[in-house]
């Protein structure tokens, strides 16, 4: 059965608590859950992982390269991860990075992404229901 894993960075574990004005009411839990059931219908497990630490993001992708896809949501890390990018450069399966808000309509510092050149896909601004849209473009099309 092919993986999909599901990645989420610092303080994505406080979704449905955090600025819901900017992130939405959604648990990260309940979000897995869409994930997984995108994911399950294809025919797909999924391994999902948040971690405030981005050497427990990195161990987690190192140990999974069997997986053949990825999404990863990696909050700040995104601005200063470059050791998180090496090891996303270093995985050998389809990825995709998912923000739920809209970056661009936001602060200045946040409208680039270190790892975003390196990924298969990128969806921002859709809120929590770009989860689910990666994980339906990963398991279901070929040309991600």
């Amino acid at each position: 059965m092919p993986t999909l894993l599901l990645l989420n960075g610092p303080n994505l574990g406080r979704l449905g608590l955090r600025e819901p004005q900017v992130y939405g009411t959604k648990t990260l839990d309940q979000i897995t859950a869409e994930v997984t059931a995108v994911a399950a219908s294809r025919g797909w497990t999924v391994l999902a992982r948040q971690s405030n630490h981005e050497g427990e993001l990195i161990d987690f992708i190192e140990s999974q390269h069997q997986a053949e896809a990825m999404i990863i949501n990696p909050g700040a890390l995104m601005m200063s991860g470059w050791a998180l990018r090496d090891a996303l450069q270093d995985y050998p399966g389809r990825w995709m990075e998912v923000h739920i808000s809209n970056l661009f309509a936001r602060e200045s510092f946040r409208h680039s992404s270190l790892l975003a050149p390196l990924c298969h896909g990128f969806i921002a601004g859709l809120g929590t229901d770009g989860y689910a849209l990666a994980a339906a473009a990963l398991v279901g099309a070929r040309h991600v």
